[in-house]
């Protein structure tokens, strides 16, 4: 089973999963966390982590994938986590920043960062391409 963590994708990753006929026998969920406050009530991302270090971390994508995992019982989850701009975030953060994500049960947490350029949306669309090819090279 799959599941989703999303913050910068707002649930784009999970729709595209279930773009696929019979995405329900392989998906548990999604859940997207805009606000620092979702990604602690939903996820259990811890709060201190969030104020202390920001939402664009490897850290905070490990926990949102964690929590996605935990949250729905799936086997594997992935989260993404960044700025699409159009600027820098409110801790200066460059447009393009992005975190993701995957946990899988039984395994440690990994995460990866990507440097993308282009306007929000485009940011945007390479951030759910780049967290769907993850789970592709997870699954194997």
């Amino acid at each position: 089973m799959l599941a989703t963590a999303e913050s910068l994708t707002a649930g784009a990753v999970v729709a595209r999963l279930v773009d696929v006929p019979g995405a329900s026998e392989v998906v548990a969920g999604g859940a997207a966390c805009y606000s620092l406050a979702a990604k602690t009530r939903v996820l259990g991302v811890d709060a201190e982590l969030l104020e202390r270090r920001g939402a664009v971390t490897a850290e905070v994508a490990a926990a949102m994938a964690d929590g996605a995992r935990d949250l729905y019982d799936a086997d594997l989850a992935v989260s993404t986590t960044g700025t699409a701009g159009p600027g820098p975030d409110a801790r200066g953060v460059p447009a393009g920043t992005v975190w993701l994500g995957l946990a899988r049960r039984g395994a440690r947490t990994t995460t990866h960062r990507l440097q993308l350029e282009g306007e929000r949306a485009q940011v945007r669309a390479q951030v759910v391409d780049a967290a769907l090819a993850e789970l592709a090279r997870a699954l194997g």
